[in-house]
C-alpha cells in the first residue's frame, strides 16, 4: 500500500478528496502544517488521520523550519510527499531528505504561475484554463532565498483543462479548477505512482507515465479529453420535467443530424427524443450501399429495407410496422424524389434524415408544417472512432461496431444448406439487427424486415414479438419462409421452436453456446438452415 505525507496550509481540500477516494488504494499517513487554526486539522482527525503542526516561529529561517518539518515527520511510513496550499517555497533542506514531492497548481503552466492564477487568467481573457501536478523541485539558492523563475517550474505529470466562461468571476473560476480539474487531476496522479507507472528523473528534469502512453496500436486512449459547444437549449429532455440541450462537436467531419441543415423554416426545432431518434436512423441507413430506407421509433427499427430505389424502399420498410412508424422518424440514403416524399407525408411523421432533396420533394415535405427535414449532405465515411456513454461518476467508452459480414463469413452448421437467396437475407438482416436493441430477434425476406421483436429480457420472448409484428401488423408480408436473425446466440432450442410455429426456414445467429450441439439438433429436426456468424451484435442503449 502506497503511504502519503500531506503537507496543508488551510482547508486541505484535495488532500482530504485523496483521502476520501484512496485512489490506487492508497491513505494518508500523516497530515501537517504550519498553522494550528487550519480547518485541515479537524477534518483530518475526523477521518482518523494522525496530524502535525509546526508553526513558523518568529526569526526562523526557512532551512530550520524544513528541518523541524521533517524532524515531525521521522515517526511516519510513507512513500509520497503532496502538497496542498502549502504557501511555503520548499528548499533542498526538504527535498533531499524526502521521497518524491507533488503540488498542484491551479493554472495549466507555464501560464500563470503566480499566487492568483485564476485572477490571471481571467485578465488575460483566457477560454481555457485548468491545472498542473508536478513534482516540486529546489527553487531557491544557498542563502534559502526564493528565484521566483523556479517557482513550480518542476516537471509536469499531468494537466487537466476547465472552460473559463464569459461571466466568470474570481471564486466562481476558482471554485471549477478545485472540484472540475485538481479532483481529477491529483487523484490520478496518486494512483499512477501507487501502481509503479511513475518515473521521476530529477536530473534530467523529466517525468515517464507508462499508463499515459498514447496507444500506437488503435487501442483505446489511457484519457480522453473532448470538449463541444452548446449548440441549442432544448425545449426539455426525454420528458417535459427535464431541462436539456445539444452540444456539438465541430471535429466531427461525417454526416451527424447535429449538423444537419433543417431546411423547412418555421417547424418546430428539433427535440431531445428527435435528435436521439434521428441519430439511430442515420446510423441504421449507412449500413447499405445499396438505396435504403428504415423507418425508427424509439430508436428501434419499425422497419427497414433496401430496393432499386428509395421510394421503393421505403415502401416497404413501412408496410414492416405501419402502425408503430405513426410518429417515427424517416431516414434515407439517397436523395429524396418527389414520389418518396409523397409517400413519407401520407401519415404523421416526426423528422425525415436524407442526404439531399429534390426541389419538388422539399415542396411536398416542406407542406407539412412540423415535419423537421434535415439535409446531412454527404454520406460517405466515418471519422468517429468511439461510442460512449455517461454514467454517474463515469463514462463507458468503446469502438463502433463497425462489423460487416459477408456471405462467405458465415458458418453454416446443419444439415440443410440455406439458399443463395436466404444468405442475401441472412447479411441484410444482421447490419440491419445491429441497429435493433437487445434482447433482439428481425424476421426479413429479401432485403426487407417483416418483423422485429426489439428490446425483450427473454430472447424467446423477442422471437414471440417479431412473429406477432410480422403477422399482426406487417402489410402484405408474412414470416412465412422468412429468415431470423438473433442477435446473440440461442441458450436454448424454444427460440428455434417458436420461430418454426411463426415459418421461419433459416436462422443467422451468433453461435458460441455451450448448449449449440442441441441448438443445431433442433434446427434440423425443424427442417431450417442455420449459419453462425462467430461474432454476436447486442445493442443495450
Amino acid at each position: 500500500m502506497t503511504r502519503l505525507a500531506g503537507l496543508a496550509g488551510n482547508r486541505g481540500r484535495n488532500l482530504l478528496n485523496v483521502a476520501d477516494r484512496a485512489p490506487g488504494g492508497t491513505e494518508l499517513a500523516v497530515v501537517l502544517t504550519n498553522d494550528a487554526d487550519a480547518p485541515v486539522l479537524e477534518a483530518a482527525a475526523e477521518r482518523g488521520i494522525p496530524t502535525e503542526v509546526v508553526p513558523l516561529e518568529d526569526g526562523m529561517s526557512r532551512r530550520d523550519h524544513e528541518e523541524a518539518v521533517n524532524a515531525a515527520l521521522e515517526d511516519y511510513d510513507y512513500d509520497l510527499v503532496c502538497l496542498d496550499g502549502y504557501m511555503r517555497i520548499l528548499s533542498d533542506t526538504f527535498l533531499e531528505a524526502q521521497p518524491t514531492t507533488l503540488n498542484v497548481h491551479p493554472s495549466l503552466l507555464p501560464a500563470f504561475p503566480g499566487m492568483d492564477a485564476w485572477g490571471d487568467a481571467l485578465d488575460a481573457g483566457v477560454a481555457v484554463t485548468g491545472c498542473t501536478v508536478h513534482v516540486v523541485t529546489d527553487a531557491t539558492n544557498e542563502d534559502g532565498e526564493v528565484i521566483e523563475s523556479e517557482v513550480d517550474m518542476g516537471p509536469i505529470i499531468t494537466q487537466e483543462p476547465v472552460p473559463v466562461y464569459e461571466d466568470d468571476t474570481r471564486e466562481m473560476l476558482k471554485d471549477r479548477v478545485l472540484y472540475e480539474s485538481e479532483f481529477r487531476a491529483y487523484p490520478r496522479v496518486v494512483k499512477w505512482f501507487a501502481e509503479g507507472a511513475v518515473d521521476v528523473n530529477l536530473d534530467d528534469r523529466e517525468v515517464t507515465v507508462d499508463v499515459d502512453a498514447a496507444d500506437e496500436d488503435g487501442g483505446l486512449p489511457a484519457r480522453r479529453l473532448s470538449s463541444s459547444d452548446r449548440l441549442d437549449t432544448l425545449r426539455y429532455g426525454e420528458n417535459p420535467h427535464q431541462n436539456a440541450a445539444v452540444y456539438a462537436d465541430y471535429t466531427c467531419e461525417e454526416a451527424s443530424v447535429v449538423h444537419a441543415e433543417q431546411l423547412n423554416e418555421g417547424a418546430k426545432a428539433l427535440s431531445y427524443n428527435n435528435y436521439n431518434d434521428a441519430d439511430g436512423a442515420l446510423n441504421l441507413i449507412t449500413e447499405f450501399d445499396e438505396p435504403a430506407a428504415a423507418v425508427i421509433k424509439h430508436t428501434n427499427p419499425a422497419g427497414c429495407a433496401t430496393a432499386d430505389t428509395v421510394a421503393e424502399a421505403y415502401d416497404r420498410a413501412l408496410s414492416t410496422d405501419p402502425m408503430s412508424a405513426f410518429g417515427g422518424i424517416v431516414a434515407l440514403n439517397r436523395e429524396c424524389d418527389a414520389d418518396t416524399a409523397a409517400a413519407i407525408t401520407d401519415s404523421f411523421k416526426e423528422v425525415v434524415v436524407a442526404p439531399g432533396y429534390a426541389d419538388d420533394a422539399l415542396e411536398i415535405l416542406c407542406e407539412k408544417k412540423n415535419l423537421r427535414v434535415l439535409d446531412v449532405d454527404d454520406l460517405d465515411g466515418t471519422s468517429e472512432r468511439f461510442t460512449e456513454k455517461p454514467l454517474v461518476g463515469g463514462r463507458l467508452v468503446q469502438e463502433r461496431d463497425d462489423q460487416r459480414l459477408s456471405t462467405t463469413d458465415l458458418e453454416v452448421v446443419t444439415d440443410r444448406e440455406p439458399t443463395d437467396e436466404q444468405l442475401e437475407t441472412m447479411v441484410f438482416a444482421w447490419q440491419t439487427l445491429k441497429h435493433v436493441k437487445s434482447n433482439g430477434i428481425l424476421f426479413a425476406k429479401g432485403t426487407e424486415t417483416v418483423g422485429v421483436g426489439m428490446g425483450q429480457v427473454s430472447r424467446v420472448d423477442a422471437v414471440r414479438l417479431a412473429a406477432m409484428k410480422a403477422e399482426e401488423h406487417a402489410e402484405g408480408k408474412s414470416a412465412k419462409g422468412a429468415v431470423m436473425a438473433s442477435d446473440a446466440f440461442f441458450p436454448f432450442p424454444d427460440g428455434l421452436e417458436e420461430a418454426a410455429k411463426a415459418g421461419i426456414e433459416a436462422v443467422i445467429q451468433p453461435g458460441g453456446s455451450v448448449n449449440d450441439e442441441d441448438v443445431i439438433e433442433a434446427a434440423n429436426e425443424l427442417g431450417m438452415s442455420m449459419v453462425f456468424t462467430g461474432q454476436r451484435s447486442f445493442r443495450h442503449d
